[in-house]
């Protein structure tokens, strides 16, 4: 059995504890880590130590993010999430009460954990309390948040970090998780486990090799990989140009704030009609290309263009890309889905850089940029050709999206939404 929508957008302050959820991932993970290596002497003694910590918390979302999907389907996603931020806190506050080295292993290990459980979650919520015809706006305010996250928590926490150490940060981040958990409690609609089918895992092999997953998942593990080596390499690029660090810093804000406020507009065309996911998706591919292309040309103005193309082609493809999974998964499964999308941008994260870094080694760093560029705009082109194949006649015309289905009389009751 598969559930329809709700056919009525829910107040936004229902949704508002789900955004909060998402910018609180993005600014627990990238706060600290750009914060590790240069105010923790006694934590971190060398670059492998590093790397260590950097890798735990990525690398628990990567194991886990799936499991903590299926378990939103089995128990519902609500539970899910409010435990997955409550651990947040509890691991944040471990550091804070014992402020040792190993401590700071242990903590860092079980924020990670803790955001494989409500980050999934979120996603499944967002697109299980909006209708199909407003889940691109959804999608896109949710994105827009974590951007602000991912944005901020490198400038915030390392204000916490100059005001009172590595203890403060880990404070603010107990101390938020614990808000946005109790926020979540009880502002969050319930969102019961729905019956569903039983499912072999040959039949979740065939579903997760369905071009209707795999495409969205790797447009946003190519939007990912894009994200990460403009965030990680353009400052390298900028200096080896000659720039300072307020010009590279610059450039890296631009692609920040392009990301984050393309995606709001991108769900709001969705939402309209005026853009169909599989244009957008082809679209933001092709702009993700064209920026990675430019990140090879010397000088600001390539920096700049660089950043531009690559936000606003990740700030497209975001918001469209989740849409499109949600619009292609049943409603029993959406927690699954959203694990397994989850895990495939986790990917994108570490093999976009992985693979700038080894071309650079062996060449140049222009190279590895122009690497991922022609990854990305194969990507752009087999998208442009589904597309055109689907529509009738070969035009290129998109495939129209139904109308969202009436809701049940059952599911009237806005509670059960």
């Amino acid at each position: 059995m598969t559930a329809t929508a709700p056919a009525e957008v829910p107040p936004a302050h229902r949704m508002w504890p789900l955004y909060a959820a998402g910018f609180t991932t993005a600014f627990g993970a990238h706060g600290i880590a750009a914060n590790l290596g240069g105010f923790s002497d006694d934590a971190v003694t060398s670059l492998l130590v590093l790397g260590g910590l950097l890798a735990l918390y990525d690398g628990a979302e990567v194991v886990l993010k799936p499991v903590f999907g299926t378990l939103a389907d089995r128990i519902g996603a609500k539970p899910v999430l409010v435990g997955g931020l409550v651990a947040f806190a509890g691991a944040s506050a471990l550091y804070v009460m014992a402020d040792g080295p190993g401590w700071l292993w242990a903590a860092r290990l079980g924020q990670g954990a803790a955001a494989s459980a409500f980050s999934p979650s979120a996603s499944a919520l967002v697109a299980r309390l909006n209708p199909s015809a407003k889940r691109g706006r959804a999608f896109g305010s949710y994105g827009f948040h974590k951007s602000i996250g991912y944005t901020l928590g490198p400038l915030l926490g390392g204000l916490l970090v100059w005001a009172g150490g590595l203890r403060l940060l880990f404070v603010v981040l107990a101390a938020l998780g614990a808000a946005v958990a109790l926020w979540a409690a009880v502002a969050v609609p319930a969102a019961p486990p729905l019956p569903k089918r039983r499912q072999t895992v040959l039949d979740l092999a065939r579903r997760l090799a369905d071009p209707v997953f795999l495409g969205p998942t790797a447009a946003l593990a190519a939007a990912t990989a894009a994200l990460s080596v403009g965030v990680g390499f353009l400052p390298v690029t900028g200096a080896v140009a000659g720039l300072g660090t307020i010009a590279t810093g610059a450039a890296v804000s631009v692609l920040a704030a392009t990301a984050a406020f393309v995606q709001p507009a991108a769900g709001r065309a969705l939402d309209a009609g005026r853009l169909t996911t599989g244009t957008g998706l082809a679209s933001g591919l092709a702009l993700t290309a064209a920026g990675l292309a430019c990140a090879a040309l010397p000088g600001l103005a390539g920096l700049l263009a660089a950043a531009a193309l690559i936000g606003a082609g990740t700030g497209l493809i975001t918001p469209l890309g989740f849409a499109a999974l949600a619009a292609g998964t049943p409603e029993e499964r959406m927690g699954q889905t959203m694990g397994a999308a989850e895990l495939g941008r986790e990917l994108g994260d570490a093999g976009g850089p992985l693979l700038v870094a080894a071309v650079a080694t062996v060449a140049t760093l222009a190279h590895g940029y122009a690497a991922l560029a022609l990854l990305t705009a194969l990507g752009a082109l087999l998208a442009f050709a589904r597309r055109s194949s689907r529509a009738p006649g070969g035009t290129a015309s998109a495939t129209p999206r139904p109308a969202p289905a009436p809701a049940s009389p059952a599911r009237a009751d806005p509670d059960a939404r």
